[in-house]
């Protein structure tokens, strides 16, 4: 008998602790995500994925840089398809100007509040939305149509409609340059990148063609050099920006290209480091990020494995850390993975739309940028 009663007071003893344990738990994780952000952080857009909620499930999820890239909270986010399931996040940017970070999906663009993690405003877009770029000024949305015929140009703070350019033939992939004076964008469907005065708000200028329509690019920081991912090529194009003409063409040597399970294209994801000393090359078959030398004849330096199929990479902005979108954070000096991303699940991250955020007392200061672009102006 007695050791019966034993028994029992050991197990409600064990359901105290537990219980005890589970309630500090969360008691930590409500603190943290209500603490003002100070640091750097890396701002995570889900389902990044296509409209996989296997990636981290729904909502904008915030991870500690200075703390190992530890999860700190998830941000509560619109945009659904018609049947109210999450849909596919399409881009990530933001405005320091305004303190706000900006996503869009197949129907939509939002603006959220930094400080409060609010929605400031949703806007559903006829011709739906694809990846955006906000100007270094904070201002101005450069926003394509769901791989449509336009770009419409936004006012930041209102979402109000500025001017829509047109004669594209599917609207895809967009990026302002640092200086502010150009935006890149980037149709599909064709073989050329065309080049909008921000001043203006009018196509000036093209460059390409190239060899097969344009997929994901990147620029240096002097706007002198775009380095393009091509349909049907593992490897990378360069041009001159100034010129339009291409000037390279590289490809991946001791691997094959492979059949691929999203964007059919066997190299999407191409990114420059910050620094400029190198082009890291997303491969969808083989699951590996490739590594060149920036320099002709563009050298390939090495190839690291990663858990999923890469689909994007973009950086820190001091190019510590690499990002590619299967989830893994890569030194870039050692080039070893030195973390995974994870939810407040300890269930792994992915995602195509992720931007690095400086913040001192929940006011953003600097960003970097959802494409790996360079930083040498």
């Amino acid at each position: 008998m007695k050791t019966r009663i034993n028994l029992i007071v050991a197990i409600i003893l064990m359901c105290i602790v537990h219980l005890n344990t589970g309630w500090n738990e969360t008691i930590e994780e409500n603190i943290r995500a209500r603490a003002p952000l100070n640091g750097r952080y890396l701002f995570v857009a889900v389902p990044g994925i296509r409209d996989y909620l296997g990636y981290g499930g729904h909502g904008l999820l915030v991870f500690d840089i200075n703390k190992g890239h530890k999860f700190v909270k998830r941000i509560e986010t619109h945009g659904l398809h018609p049947n109210g399931l999450p849909s596919n996040v399409k881009g990530i940017a933001a405005s320091t100007a305004l303190n706000s970070i900006y996503i869009t999906t197949w129907e939509s663009i939002q603006r959220i509040d930094i400080a409060t993690g609010k929605l400031v405003w949703e806007k559903m877009i006829p011709g739906g939305c694809d990846r955006l770029a906000v100007s270094p000024d904070g201002k101005t949305i450069y926003l394509p149509a769901f791989e449509g015929h336009t770009w419409t140009v936004l006012d930041a703070k209102t979402g109000d409609v500025i001017k829509t350019l047109g004669g594209f033939n599917k609207s895809h992939n967009t990026l302002y340059g640092l200086s502010g004076k150009n935006v890149y964008l980037s149709d599909i469907a064709n073989t050329v990148v065309k080049v909008a005065n921000a001043e203006t708000n009018q196509i000036v200028s093209q460059i390409g063609p190239f060899s097969a329509p344009v997929r994901p690019f990147t620029i240096n920081g002097a706007e002198s050099k775009i380095f393009v991912n091509c349909n049907d090529l593992l490897g990378f194009e360069v041009a001159d920006i100034k010129t339009g003409q291409r000037t390279a063409k590289v490809t991946v040597q001791g691997w094959d290209k492979g059949t691929v399970r999203r964007h059919g294209c066997p190299s999407h994801g191409i990114g420059l480091t910050p620094d400029e000393k190198e082009i890291w090359l997303c491969d969808g078959f083989n699951m590996r990020m490739h590594v060149f030398e920036n320099k002709e004849p563009y050298q390939q330096l090495t190839t690291i494995p990663l858990r999923d199929m890469p689909g994007w990479i973009t950086f820190s902005k001091d190019g510590k850390y690499a990002y590619p979108s299967s989830g893994e954070v890569i030194d870039t000096k050692t080039r070893k993975v030195l973390t995974t991303l994870a939810d407040e699940k300890n269930n792994a991250v992915g995602s195509e739309k992720m931007i690095e955020v400086f913040i001192t007392n929940n006011k953003a200061t600097s960003i970097a940028d959802q494409f790996g672009i360079g930083r040498i102006k």
